[in-house]
């Protein structure tokens, strides 16, 4: 269930959605978004491919590209052609990840498949190098797109769709609180394999308990000495007694 409380047919009496304005919204733009631990900005290849390029190669990170479409790349020719494909899509907006200290770009992140006729919009093409997993960073870009895309875009529906073997990406949706909708069965082919696409969504009236979880978690209170984190993000997104410390 949405959450939204259904209307009734005044003739029929039956159920029907409740009613939306039904004017499109805007498509987001290749902007700066800030925040206290990362930047994200728009991917560009001269600014971003040597961190980018860095961070990602080697053997050792063939496994990032395991679930994405494309990738690992064999030499940087091929790096930056991709990384410039990327970078002039009309389809998908890429943002690089940068560090909000050093400037260094750790990754990136891509919204897609948008529909401003529906208020509809997936998050997707995520890749994190080593040096930004598992930081307070890596939660922060996160929740940094969420909320452009509910508070400054306006959408109603934000998706996360994933192979469905991909157990780290499903953990990580749960954990930043978008719900788990099902899976598509034979949905894609990726890599000469087929592939079974678990969905998940976050909604615009869930973002308010969704925000108030992130904020909570990423307040510097919230992790000790050691930067191990007090409280953890699930729980500041359900419990909105929740405080950090």
């Amino acid at each position: 269930m949405s959450g939204r409380t259904p209307d009734h047919d005044p003739e029929t009496g039956l159920p029907i959605g409740p009613r939306v304005d039904p004017l499109p919204i805007r498509s987001p733009e290749r902007v700066t978004l800030r925040g206290r631990y990362v930047e994200l900005s728009p991917l560009n290849p001269q600014q971003h491919g040597d961190a980018l390029w860095d961070g990602i190669r080697g053997p050792t990170n063939d496994r990032l590209w395991r679930y994405l479409p494309d990738g690992p790349f064999p030499d940087r020719t091929s790096f930056d052609a991709n990384l410039e494909f990327r970078a002039r899509s009309e389809s998908l907006v890429y943002f690089a990840i940068l560090d909000g200290v050093t400037e260094h770009a750790l990754g990136w992140a891509a919204l897609m498949r948008i529909e401003p006729t529906q208020r509809c919009i997936e998050l997707g093409s995520i890749l994190y190098s080593p040096a930004l997993q598992r930081t307070r960073g890596a939660t922060e870009a996160m929740y940094l797109l969420a909320r452009y895309v509910f508070e400054d875009l306006g959408y109603r529906r934000y998706e996360w769709k994933c192979d469905s073997l991909n157990a780290p990406s499903r953990a990580a949706a749960r954990r930043l609180g978008f719900t788990f909708e099902g899976i598509f069965r034979e949905h894609m082919i990726v890599k000469n394999r087929s592939r079974d696409t678990a969905w998940f969504s976050m909604l615009d009236v869930e973002w308010p308990s969704r925000r108030a979880g992130f904020e909570r978690w990423l307040d510097p209170s919230n992790f000790d000495a050691q930067g191990r984190q007090r409280g953890s993000l699930s729980k500041q997104s359900t419990d909105p007694h929740a405080t950090p410390g």
